[in-house]
């Protein structure tokens, strides 16, 4: 009767592990960062997504994100986009739309420096937010240029 007790134990708790399946996952890499969090980048496979405090929300988790695919050298496309901004005569806000987002780089002149914001609003949820004012270094520093 013990040995029936304990094969029918190993097949009960041999089907129970029988639920459970690993799936394949795709590493995260955090790329370049500005402050402590305030700004930074991930890289999950070809997916970039940049996350931002929210200026407008003062909570601890008011973190904003925006993300997309790395088709076409989409990433390095954006950095030149943003440095170009910089340089534009007058300087005027470029508008991106993204698959899930639209993506303002708000550029202003600060102590004779000029800055850019990202101003993001949300497709789905028409959740809006704002990062802190980022210079030509924190961009180079974001996007991990020297």
């Amino acid at each position: 009767m013990k040995k029936l007790f304990l094969l029918a134990l190993f097949l009960i708790s041999g089907l129970s592990f029988g639920q459970i399946k690993v799936l394949p996952t795709t590493p995260l890499e955090r790329l370049g960062r500005v402050g402590t969090n305030e700004v930074y980048v991930q890289k999950e496979g070809t997916q970039y997504t940049f996350f931002y405090k929210d200026i407008e929300n003062t909570d601890e988790s008011s973190t904003k994100n925006f993300s997309f695919k790395n088709v076409d050298n989409d990433y390095e496309n954006l950095y030149k986009i943003i440095i170009d901004g910089f340089n534009a005569s007058p300087m005027y806000d470029i508008k991106l739309e993204l698959p899930n987002d639209f993506v303002w780089l708000h550029y202003t002149k600060t102590s004779a420096r000029p800055v850019v914001q990202f101003m993001t609003t949300n497709k789905l949820t028409s959740s809006t937010g704002i990062s802190q004012m980022l210079s030509v270094e924190d961009i180079k520093k974001l996007f991990e240029k020297n």
